[in-house]
Parts: structure tokens; sequence; C-alpha cells
């Protein structure tokens, strides 16, 4: 998705596009959580900011994906980026979060931290998450209440995302948001509509849906150029 259509995350995409421009000259930069409510672009602007800053510097800015399965072998992965100095690499874990009989999130501590050897200059974390700490509220809560020292259990668990720089956080967005982002898919894949039928088909594909995010305004853009005839070609 080009960086321009994303509407509503204007602060979010400015603060991560200069940490990743930063980061691509070799310049300090922080790893970043990307957190909030769901549909709201979290993963589309990551990827569109390695878009933008991958055309200012081609070549430069790579961008690799992880599962969360994948963490206990990252410090592995690690190694072998170390060795392409002249490369700079974000790692990418999409919706990444962890349940109560999930030990990941230790493994996930220490490649933030880098341990002992620190983590490479040449890499960066990126995670996307619906929680704001990783982690459901009732598993900190729990912990709270059955462990011996309830400070010290939550501390642990809270502190994983304290290992994140940066914290972007998305929320739910309003109807003339909605209605903005879908004027704006519109006018960049060229469908003929006039703004009235626009947003009468807009509002009663939201209602139908019973949910209103950018996830939603792109679904019913997509079916809109479908019905129009219309390829999507972004």
């Amino acid at each position: 998705m080009p960086i321009e259509l994303l509407i509503g995350v204007d602060r979010s995409r400015d603060t991560l596009l200069e940490n990743t421009r930063r980061f691509a000259q070799g310049l300090p930069a922080n790893n970043a959580l990307l957190w909030g409510a769901r549909g709201m672009g979290k993963s589309s602007l990551v990827k569109a900011v390695h878009a933008a800053v991958e055309a200012e510097a081609p070549g430069r800015l790579k961008l690799v994906e992880i599962q969360r399965e994948d963490i206990p072998t990252v410090g592995r992965l690690m190694a072998l980026l170390r060795a392409s100095p002249d490369i700079r690499f974000v790692l990418f874990c999409d919706d990444l979060s962890f349940d109560h009989d999930d030990s990941h999130y230790k493994s996930l501590k220490a490649v933030l931290d880098g341990g002992v050897e620190g983590r490479p200059a040449n890499v960066l974390f990126y995670a996307t998450s619906n929680r704001r700490h990783l982690m459901p509220r009732e598993m900190i809560e729990n912990e709270r209440s059955t462990a011996i020292s309830a400070s010290e259990a939550t501390e642990e668990k809270v502190s994983l995302s304290d290992r994140f720089g940066l914290w972007l956080g998305f929320h739910a967005c309003r109807q003339d948001e909605f209605l903005a982002m879908i004027a704006r898919y519109r006018d960049a894949i060229g469908i003929d509509i006039s703004d009235e039928d626009l947003r009468a088909e807009a509002i009663e594909w939201r209602q139908t849906r019973g949910a209103i995010s950018g996830r939603v305004a792109w679904q019913f853009i997509t079916d809109l150029a479908g019905r129009r005839g219309v390829e999507v070609d972004l």
C-alpha cells in the first residue's frame, strides 16, 4: 500500500518513517511496537514505510518477516545478518502475542537486548500486536494474584514491551475517517462513482459488517472495484 494512502495514522506514520529513515542511513534507531485496534493499518504501515525508504535508497534496507514460532531461532538469524554490515535489516513479526503457557517471550527479550554480544547494529525489530504488553491482561493479573511476589511476576511479563523504544498506538477510527479512506482509495484506483453514491454504499457496507476500520474500508473498495470492472493495482 503506498504510504500516502494511509489515513488517520499521521503521527505514527511520521514517527516510524523517520525512525526507519535514520536506521537506513546508519544512524541510531529504536525497535518499534505497533499496537492497538485491529484492521487499522499496523502491518500496512510497516510495509509502506519500508517501501518508501527503499525507494529513497535502493538496496540499502531489507524487510525480513519472521513468524512468532521462529522467535527462539532469531538469535542464529541475527548472527547471519551481522555478517552483512553494508545492508540494514528490519525484522518484522506480524500479530505478535503470547499465551499463558508460551515461554517464547523470554527468547524475544534476549533477542531485543542482544545478549552479551549485543544486537547487530544493522538489525532492527518491528512488531505489530493487538495487545499493548503482548500478553492477555488476565495472564498478567493471574500472575499478580498467585505469585509470592506479585510485583516481580508482573514486571517480568510487562518488561518485554519495555524493550521497544517506540510504542505507536492505533485506535478505532470514526465514520468520517472511514469515508475519507474510501474516497482516497477510489481516487487512487480510478473508480467512477459520485461522492453521494460512494458514501451511501460505504455506510451500508459498514453496517452489514458491524465494524469500522481501515481493513473494512479496503474490503469495501475491493468489492466496489470488482463490481465496477476496475482492476486494483496498488
